[in-house]
């Protein structure tokens, strides 16, 4: 059950409605402003920028350490360049479908890519103009149009770039804060290679750092090599990168795509090999979005409001000075000492000195999911310490003497507790699928479906084998888990050994 002095603040529970708590806390915790007159494009607010800002440079922080280099392309992208990646998805689309070498089918006008979600510019001022442009969905054609520019030889790769932009996409269905938007604040990965199998590798590394980073955010998530029919049709392959929600649907906040060399034979990106030979390079992207932060509001809030994992919280530290009428100490002095102490020791700490009665003030961080406050009254001041309340719980007073390493060790509890938390729920709502059986040709699933779980299952079977499982249950193939089984089980469905891990999810 909610909690009654909580529901009493308007908090919807966010255990019975966490469709309506989500929304709720995303505004009440200043993170966007929906009220922007075009739906689907909020105002990002100081304190959900800065919390935005805090995850961008973790990843700057690992483009740095994996020698990614920063770019930032123009905005708008030309239609010819739209119409040349239609023509590429199409041909691998059909490709695929026909169980045929790309290269063997010539090219066919086809709506297979971005051209229906894309904003179109078709004037300036008042004068049309020749080629109309768009607003980038995201920027392979922008930037494979510089690549072959930048590549001559071997001694050019690998190239890695990335940039942090925001891209467009006309989405129609129901806009909701950081997980469905029509302005998406993105990263986007970019990389050619001499080979495949440096491309592959780069995979690799792609994949490591996402699991760093999902580590710091303390978020559960599943990585999985998406089923043919869900990979963009311009990838090999790809690799999602899903969180598990709190109520058990998952939501895409990352991807990795393989393109072996397909995007460099449609756009002419190729170096003179060792042989003194033209070749074409192969391509990754690695791509992530505000969607992660929609994933740590979801995950880690409760009916109190946000908890933010202490790495990327705005303030990390949020002091409360008590200010008492006639009392001869200072505490705002004091607190002021301790934050700058704490500031020098590279926390991020707000010093809350306003004239409101402290349950105002306390409610006011919680909501925010501020991960430690500090409270120092006069009593606190004689004892030499500072009283702590952890947001994920638990208060205890702290020597004011040792304050950065105690400070410390509390935020470190913090994101501790959030780990085990989602490490727990992953446990429970990742279930094995209910038995599917055959008879006369007919398949039925021996057993229901519960809303909020995620289904595995070993899996070596056909198509067909997994559209019966997709109908039978609702559910949406994730693909193949990254991690397999560790022992051979029999398929689902046909009963032959293999340790593919297969994962069915609702998705968002």
């Amino acid at each position: 059950m909610g909690n009654p002095a909580k529901a009493k603040r308007g908090i919807p529970s966010k255990v019975e409605d966490f469709n309506a708590w989500y929304p709720f806390i995303v505004e009440a915790a200043d993170l966007v402003d929906k009220r922007y007159p075009i739906k689907g494009m909020d105002v990002w607010r100081p304190y959900g920028w800065k919390a935005m800002r805090q995850i961008d440079s973790l990843t700057h922080k690992e483009m740095d350490r994996t020698g990614h280099e920063e770019v930032n392309f123009p905005l708008l992208i030309p239609e010819d360049l739209l119409e040349k990646e239609n023509a590429l998805v199409a041909r691998l689309k059909r490709a695929r479908e026909e169980g045929v070498d790309p290269d063997e089918l010539r090219v066919e006008e086809d709506e297979a890519g971005f051209k229906k979600e894309v904003y179109w510019v078709k004037h300036a001022g008042e004068n049309e103009l020749d080629v109309p442009m768009f607003l980038r969905p995201t920027s392979e054609t922008a930037m494979y149009t510089m690549f072959p520019l930048w590549i001559r030889s071997h001694k050019d790769l690998p190239l890695k770039v990335y940039q942090m932009v925001n891209t467009f996409r006309y989405e129609t269905k129901q806009t909701r804060s950081f997980i469905r938007v029509r302005e998406i604040h993105f990263f986007e990965a970019h990389t050619a290679h001499a080979t495949e199998e440096d491309a592959t590798e780069q995979i690799q590394q792609d994949l490591e750092i996402v699991d760093k980073i999902m580590n710091i955010l303390c978020l559960p998530i599943i990585k999985a090599k998406r089923p043919i029919w869900d990979t963009f049709p311009g990838a090999h392959y790809t690799i999602g990168i899903d969180a598990i929600m709190p109520n058990g649907r998952t939501l895409q906040v990352a991807s990795c795509h393989h393109y072996q060399d397909q995007w460099a034979k449609a756009f002419d990106i190729t170096y003179e090999n060792l042989d003194a030979k033209q070749q074409h390079v192969h391509q990754t992207t690695y791509g992530m979005s505000e969607r992660l932060l929609g994933a740590v509001v979801g995950m880690h809030g409760d009916d109190s409001g946000l908890i933010m994992p202490p790495a990327i919280a705005p303030w990390q530290v949020v002091i409360c000075p008590m200010i008492r009428k006639n009392s001869d100490v200072d505490t705002v002095a004091i607190s002021h000492d301790v934050a700058d102490t704490l500031r020098n020791a590279g926390l991020r700490v707000h010093v809350d000195s306003r004239d409101l009665h402290p349950g105002q003030k306390y409610y006011d961080w919680e909501i925010k999911g501020v991960p430690l406050r500090l409270d120092i009254g006069p009593r606190d001041v004689a004892e030499g310490n500072a009283f702590a309340t952890k947001r994920t719980g638990g208060k205890e007073p702290l020597s004011i003497e040792s304050i950065v390493s105690e400070a410390n060790r509390c935020l470190d509890d913090v994101a501790d507790v959030l780990r085990a938390r989602s490490i727990q729920h992953m446990d429970d709502v990742i279930q094995p699928l209910p038995a599917f059986v055959e008879i006369d040709g007919v398949w039925s699933m021996q057993g229901e479906i519960e809303d909020g779980h995620i289904y595995e299952f070993a899996f070596a079977g056909t198509d067909a084998h997994s559209e019966i499982i997709e109908r039978a249950t609702g559910l949406t193939f994730l693909g193949d888990a990254t991690d397999e089984f560790e022992v051979p089980q029999p398929c689902h469905m046909t009963g032959i050994e293999t340790t593919r891990r297969v994962l069915l999810a609702k998705t968002y």
